[in-house]
């Protein structure tokens, strides 16, 4: 279904039936512009957790992808949780399917797996998991795994090796990856640098190994706006989703913003982040559709490793 409304009035009619619906707009660090300054709060996958956790909204209209709104649906069963666009997936996602993990961990149960799980999962995967994690918080989950039993990092195994080294805790990983993260190669982000020889550079822990070592600061998007706002230097190069420029331009006006490129274009852009546009986010609101539901038995299973994360993150 489509509207012939303008992007002034799309605006004023999402804002309308925010209030009328009692409803809150969560939107994520990768969403478009748009969307970001129309939501009631912008940011990182730990930080929409907890506000997620927080509101007292009935309705939660989740900007952002799929995994994302699941979560929000976890910790707040009785609230209307709805997306912009249900196709909105997540290629780590993809990666990780249930049905393959837990056949690992049954073929592997003699090892008695922690299982740490990075956010970007589905529900039916954290239900296997003994923890939750994000790239923010990452490192401190890691540190309070029993020192007793392996851990297998899932299913980001770029996010998982970064943490290793700064935990210094072994882990099995998960062959899984961000496509987006690891379009960013060692080759590109060296020639943005060498444009930029007084720049300093900032990259997300999804990217490979040999950008991660290129980086000055490798940390979340969330940590990414501290660091921007905190560093002397004028120049920086960010080494995430292109989305993310936005919201650091609005909150450091005073820095010069550098989206790193890749081999082929001069920026990356996650295209399930893109499938959410502000006609979308009005219709999810008009209609209350689509919704997200999780089977209760899921439910359950997969919000006890997220409260754990909560709690462990506080």
């Amino acid at each position: 279904m489509t509207t012939t409304l303008s992007s002034t009035d799309l605006r004023a009619d999402i804002l309308a039936l925010k209030k009328e619906r009692n409803a809150v707009i969560l939107a994520h660090n990768y969403q478009i512009a748009e969307i970001q300054e129309i939501a009631d709060y912008v940011g990182d996958s730990l930080g929409l957790a907890f506000r997620a956790q927080e509101t007292d909204a009935d309705v939660i209209a989740f900007c952002g992808v799929h995994f994302m709104a699941e979560t929000a649906k976890m910790i707040n069963p009785e609230k209307t949780v709805v997306l912009p666009d249900a196709n909105a997936g997540c290629s780590l996602e993809d990666s990780c399917p249930a049905e393959d993990l837990s056949a690992f961990l049954e073929e592997n149960k003699e090892k008695n797996y922690y299982v740490i799980t990075y956010i970007n999962s589905s529900a039916a995967v954290k239900a296997l998991s003994d923890v939750i994690c994000t790239s923010g918080n990452a490192v401190r989950i890691v540190e309070a795994a029993p020192a007793d039993r392996p851990i297998l990092f899932v299913p980001d195994q770029n996010l998982g090796a970064w943490v290793s080294q700064q935990t210094g805790r072994e882990m099995d990983f998960w062959n899984g990856n961000c496509y987006v993260h690891v379009e960013f190669t060692r080759d590109s982000i060296q020639r943005i640098k060498d444009e930029y020889p007084d720049a300093v550079t900032v990259a997300h822990p999804e990217c490979t190994t040999a950008v991660r070592l290129l980086a000055d600061v490798v940390c979340s998007t969330e940590k990414m706006v501290d660091f921007c706002k905190e560093t002397e230097s004028q120049n920086i190069i960010i080494v995430t989703e292109a989305n993310m420029l936005h919201r650091l331009r609005r909150e450091v006006p005073d820095k010069n913003l550098i989206p790193g490129p890749t081999d082929n274009c001069a920026c990356a852009e996650c295209r399930y982040m893109m499938m959410n546009t502000m006609e979308k986010l009005y219709l999810c609101l008009r209609d209350l559709s689509p919704q997200v539901q999780l089977d209760e038995t899921t439910r359950e299973r997969a919000k006890a490793p997220i409260m754990k994360m909560l709690e462990l993150s506080k």
